[in-house]
């Protein structure tokens, strides 16, 4: 490992999390990891492979690219593809045994008669992908139309406001209206019918017999207003080093555009992570880093490559000390907060030249 930008990845709190909320549902619901998007940051494959020795044996992906990457990694049991893909992969489907998401009825028509895995995704309210089930006579129309041109193994929805307790009723309406639909084929005995996520298998009336764990498997909130269950907490520690140490005068500047100027004789830092790496520009003079456990403020503007700090209450700092970008209490949704933007993003966009170092 090159200490210059890497991630800490605790495997073994990952499982913990998994436990955690595995032991919150409802009986009748199992449990879907959703590792999209490189495991939110985490390592698709070492998640999945600490996951599936925990017995679960379904996962939740973005695209084929990502579903493959586990196959090739010895990953068995359900992979789904939760958005598109594009038509002329239908090989791949089966070589890979994958399920693919059905979007519409036009997408349905053109994978049709392919004997892949698939399940229907139905809209009950975000709008973006599936069956519309302000209509449920002609969703099931659909389903049982294409049901014998795929090996049809389910159907799901998503929640776009389970992790908002004002939005209770439309929440309790996309269920009900998912519910209409996957009620209206139950004689057909698809064994997946799931539409909670992490937010809706922790504070939903249940409803289908899977819940799709996506960020709260990695020890973060759906919404930071959210309190998660005791005993899970964050995977992921982003750590870095001081490359240099220096005094700044009273009325020099630091930085791209000159935003930061020196009030006082200060010391500061600079620190070899930047945006490139995947830390938020938005933090520019705003942010701040811990240092022997001491908070110490940006100054200056993000770099593609770099930051500064003001050091000038930490006198022990010095070249090569240990940087937390995130970790020892101060963690990605409380970055998003800080930035008007969400954990979810903090995470998923640490870049792959930051390494990633794993603790078993």
């Amino acid at each position: 490992m090159i200490r210059r930008s890497w991630v800490e990845i605790d495997l073994q709190a990952i499982a913990r999390n998994y436990a955690v909320y595995k032991s919150q549902l409802a009986p009748q619901l199992k449990v879907m990891a959703v590792v999209k998007a490189d495991a939110y940051g985490h390592g698709d494959v070492e998640v999945a492979n600490v996951l599936q020795t925990q017995g679960c044996g379904d996962f939740a992906v973005s695209n084929i690219e990502e579903a493959i990457k586990l196959r090739e990694a010895g990953i068995k049991g359900q992979i789904l593809i939760l958005g598109y893909t594009p038509i002329d992969c239908v090989e791949l489907l089966k070589q890979y045994d994958i399920t693919q998401a059905l979007l519409s009825e036009d997408y349905a028509q053109r994978l049709a008669g392919q004997n892949i895995k698939a399940q229907f995704a139905i809209d009950t309210g975000m709008n973006r992908i599936g069956l519309d089930s302000d209509d449920p006579k002609e969703c099931e129309r659909i389903i049982r139309q294409y049901q014998t041109q795929f090996k049809l193994t389910g159907l799901f929805t998503h929640l776009c406001v389970a992790d908002t307790p004002a939005e209770e009723a439309f929440t309790s309406g996309q269920i009900e209206n998912f519910k209409a639909v996957a009620e209206s084929v139950q004689d057909l005995h698809l064994p997946f019918i799931h539409c909670m996520n992490s937010a809706g298998g922790l504070w939903q009336k249940p409803y289908g017999n899977l819940a799709r764990l996506g960020i709260v498997l990695y020890g973060l909130k759906p919404d930071y207003d959210n309190q998660l269950p005791d005993g899970i907490s964050p995977a992921l520690q982003w750590k870095s080093v001081i490359s240099l140490v220096k005094t700044l005068r009273i009325g020099e500047t630091v930085g791209y555009g000159r935003t930061f100027t020196a009030k006082r004789e200060m010391r500061i830092a600079t620190i070899p992570t930047g945006y490139a790496d995947g830390y938020n520009r938005l933090l520019s003079n705003r942010g701040f880093v811990l240092i022997h456990g001491k908070k110490a403020p940006l100054v200056g503007r993000v770099c593609m490559d770099q930051i500064t700090v003001d050091v000038t209450e930490i006198p022990e700092a010095q070249f090569e000390d240990e940087v937390t970008l995130l970790g020892d209490g101060f963690n990605a949704d409380d970055m998003g907060k800080m930035i008007s933007t969400i954990g979810y993003e903090i995470i998923c966009g640490i870049s792959k030249r930051v390494s990633r170092v794993y603790k078993k």
